[in-house]
């Protein structure tokens, strides 16, 4: 991207919080892009048929259709750039039938051929299942990352009021901060992005493009005509929110069984917030990811939490574990073991 240029903010899953949209878009402006917000992104209804709101029931950014006509409009939009989804919450599975493929992939590849690229959609957990139907359908890169209603409302100079319930973090330490919006500034307009982690529970060095995402909605996926296609020869990305380990145990089991996971070449593992004991978790994996026999690398900072750093998925990765081999359990992330991308390209 570039200075100037503009990117349409929609929500196809939840509905954001006015203020917390408004303390995102302005720090997507502070960055020098032109941030103007959906029709419906404020809206507000109940899973069930139309009719008075309740509030204690659980709510969407307006009717399905609605929310995709909000994606679709974007997306097509030659002025443009990017598509940044307000937060996640629920509901993106939901607008999938109601979006016209043949008018998105069109839109996508006039957008790469007017000499730029494909346009960028960017967000991340429930919008998992959006990035997932778009690089299988369009045949383009997506950003996995903080979203403006979410932890970007808490980029600006000072955190923006009550963390939402999307954003999952209080804004982190002012360092924290800085990197989450260093990484979404890197991924958005071009640079390095390197992500360390914090221990191997595999050694290894693995290439590939990187695949994945929140797994509480890739898993939802399997089965349905909007399924990612399997993870041979990629690097998997993994993370989720409130999961009891008996849930991410029952999900790796499941991506296994469905032999999604099969040929996959390397497995990093992000934030794991409220999903129990660490410990607990580290055995599961090791339990359902070992016996692949890829590298496999934990604590990378991305997906739910006050680390929130940005990945391409679709681009090419290189994920290397060598380093904290012989330290499993350090405290701190090692710079040599990391998720590293290289500059965002746009097209699979």
């Amino acid at each position: 991207m570039r200075p100037g240029d503009r990117v349409a903010v929609i929500a196809p899953s939840g509905p954001a919080d006015p203020a917390r949209l408004e303390a995102g878009c302005a720090v997507l402006r502070d960055m020098g892009l032109d941030a103007v917000v959906g029709k419906h992104a404020l809206d507000r209804v109940n899973l069930g048929p139309p009719g008075p709101v309740r509030d204690d029931w659980h709510r969407l950014a307006g009717s399905d259709a609605d929310r995709a006509a909000d994606l679709q409009a974007a997306w097509c939009d030659p002025r443009v750039r990017a598509v940044v989804c307000a937060r996640g919450g629920y509901g993106a599975t939901r607008v999938l039938d109601h979006l016209d493929w043949d008018a998105l992939h069109d839109a996508a590849e006039a957008s790469a051929a007017s000499g730029r690229g494909p346009k960028i959609l960017h967000g991340s957990s429930d919008i998992t299942a959006l990035h997932a139907a778009f690089g299988t359908r369009l045949g383009v890169t997506t950003s996995f990352g903080p979203m403006p209603a979410g932890v970007i409302a808490d980029l600006g100079p000072a955190p923006a009021g009550e963390e939402g319930a999307e954003g999952g973090s209080d804004g982190g330490s002012p360092a924290c901060r800085q990197a989450t919006l260093d990484g979404l500034r890197a991924a958005l307009f071009g640079g390095a992005v390197a992500l360390p982690g914090t221990h191997a529970l595999r050694p290894g060095r693995a290439e590939g493009p990187l695949a994945g995402g929140t797994l509480s909605l890739l898993t939802a996926l399997l089965g349905t005509p909007y399924a990612p296609p399997p993870a041979a020869g990629h690097i998997v990305f993994l993370e989720d929110v409130t999961e009891a380990p008996y849930r991410i145990d029952r999900m790796l089991l499941q991506l296994a069984q469905s032999g999604w996971l099969d040929g996959a070449a390397g497995i990093a593992l992000g934030s794991w917030r409220d999903c129990g004991d660490p410990a607990e978790l580290d055995s599961v994996f090791a339990a359902r990811l070992g016996p692949l026999g890829v590298p496999v690398l934990a604590g990378v900072p991305a997906g739910h939490g006050p680390h929130q750093r940005t990945l391409e998925l679709g681009a090419h990765a290189v994920l290397d574990t060598t380093a904290l081999h012989d330290r499993t359990g350090t405290a701190a992330p090692d710079p040599a073991a990391a998720l590293t991308l290289k500059a965002p390209g746009g097209a699979r």
